[in-house]
């Protein structure tokens, strides 16, 4: 098989570029590097099964040969990222997922949309089921990620339906790893980096605010999976197991790390927390029942690989 992956240098299209290799197909990676970071593919360059093109995917696509598969994981997918870049999270949600879509009808090939559990909103639910419509603010400093990808999964079914093609949706929850940037936004880059330089853990609010999270090879598993499935309609990748509040990740982080640091509840300023979601877990029952699929890595033991990880970069 060989399949095109958008956003291969970054956190998961590089471990997804690493996994497809590994099961011996042959990777097209692609990034225009707003975000992404060839460290995380330099080990792929060399290989006679990976090749990478440097573009933006919010204009014309052009890749020589055939695919067997595309699987669209460019964004910008953090709260420092999108609101940085407001109009380009806009753009390859809209005019890349269009992009690649096209690609996909030419070449024949099955196509695989990254979503996200930010198309939930702000639930009111929990967990959330794919069922659920979600609770968005489409005007919020948040909207431009939330609704790019909205917008982006409408369109991938409505190729699916008017054209045809084979198409899978996967909504992806919160998910940690190596890779990950150190100053991208997200909680546990933050309170890693924090408690390894012996800085105050910063919890914003309370710390009541839950997320439900994931090791990245849990995630890769399942959209592996999915790709490979034949179910057209979105399914959730997430790990329903691990929901805690904002604090108490913290003191896991600080105990795993044996920092001394303490931790601190300040109250937000800035627009990364407009609209923050007070709840986030998935319903991974179609998963479950569609893909075989079953989270496997225990937090604690997830947090320990990427705290060792990003002791080598501090």
């Amino acid at each position: 098989m060989r399949v095109l992956i958008t956003g291969a240098a970054g956190f998961l299209g590089s471990h997804l570029s690493d996994r497809f290799i590994a099961e011996g197909h042959t990777v097209v990676g692609m990034d225009n590097l707003i975000t992404g970071n060839m460290d995380n593919i330099a080990h792929l360059f060399g290989h006679e099964r990976f090749s990478f093109i440097k573009h933006n995917v919010s204009q014309y696509i052009y890749v020589d040969g055939p695919l067997d598969a595309v699987l669209h994981f460019a964004s910008p997918a953090s709260p420092n990222d999108y609101l940085e870049h407001p109009i380009p999270t806009l753009k390859v949600g809209s005019l890349g997922t269009h992009n690649t879509l096209g690609l996909a009808k030419h070449k024949g090939a099955r196509y695989l949309l990254a979503s996200t559990s930010e198309v939930y909103g702000d639930p009111q639910v929990n967990p959330q089921p794919e069922s659920y419509w979600g609770h968005v603010n489409p005007i919020g400093p948040r909207g431009v990620y939330d609704e790019a990808k909205r917008f982006a999964e409408a369109m991938t079914m409505a190729y699916h339906r008017y054209h045809g093609l084979e198409t899978r949706i996967v909504r992806i929850f919160n998910t940690y790893g190596p890779r990950m940037r150190l100053n991208d936004g997200r909680v546990v880059p933050n309170f890693i980096y924090q408690a390894l330089t012996d800085q105050p853990l910063t919890v914003y609010g309370r710390g009541t605010q839950t997320r439900a999270f994931q090791y990245y090879s849990d995630l890769v598993e399942g959209i592996y999976r999915l790709l490979h499935s034949d179910e057209s309609h979105p399914v959730n990748i997430g790990n329903p197991h691990t929901e805690i509040n904002m604090l108490e990740l913290a003191e896991r982080i600080v105990a795993l790390s044996g920092s001394r640091s303490p931790i601190i509840c300040i109250e937000p300023t800035d627009d990364r927390f407009v609209d923050d979601p007070q709840v986030r877990r998935p319903d991974i029952t179609r998963a479950r029942t569609i893909l075989g699929w079953e989270p496997r890595v225990p937090v604690d033991e997830g947090l320990a690989e990427t705290i060792a990880y990003f002791r080598t970069r501090i």
